[in-house]
């Protein structure tokens, strides 16, 4: 791939030549999250952890706020457009200057969302710790 009128020093056209971004192999090990399922399966007994009933109960606490709260966000969203078709003059009903019920509603889709996503974040400081738990269990466990 050498021609006479490249420069000698140039070494951008070979490959894996100096000036190549990253050079191809790993030195270290590979990361957790770049790992496949094959590699962690077998990091420790899932089926156990699995069967766990902390693990379950975990399980079960989210499904509790999770299905519920998506339940009430997409409603609550889609009243929005279903409360301008089919009830246009209560939509059009000013509130303040220019403001009318549908601006409000839809401010208030912001408001919701920012309540509930900070609903989210405190409830699930809990499923860490709870996940935390059950992970150091089943550490103890393989280090015996």
């Amino acid at each position: 791939m050498s021609s006479p009128e490249r420069d000698a020093r140039d070494l951008t056209p070979e490959s894996a030549a100096p000036t190549d971004i990253a050079p191809l192999g790993r030195p270290q090990r590979k990361p957790a999250h770049e790992r496949t399922g094959a590699e962690d399966a077998a990091l420790a007994d899932w089926e156990a952890i699995e069967a766990d009933a902390d693990f379950i109960a975990l399980l079960k606490s989210k499904a509790a706020f999770v299905v519920p709260a998506t339940a009430v966000f997409v409603v609550y969203y889609f009243a929005l457009p279903i409360g301008v078709g089919w009830f246009p003059k209560l939509m059009e009903t000013r509130v303040w200057g220019a403001v009318n019920v549908a601006y409000l509603f839809a401010f208030s889709q912001f408001t919701m969302a920012w309540v509930l996503a900070a609903l989210y974040v405190a409830v699930a400081a809990g499923w860490d710790k709870r996940a935390a738990a059950v992970i150091a269990k089943f550490q103890s466990k393989e280090a015996r």
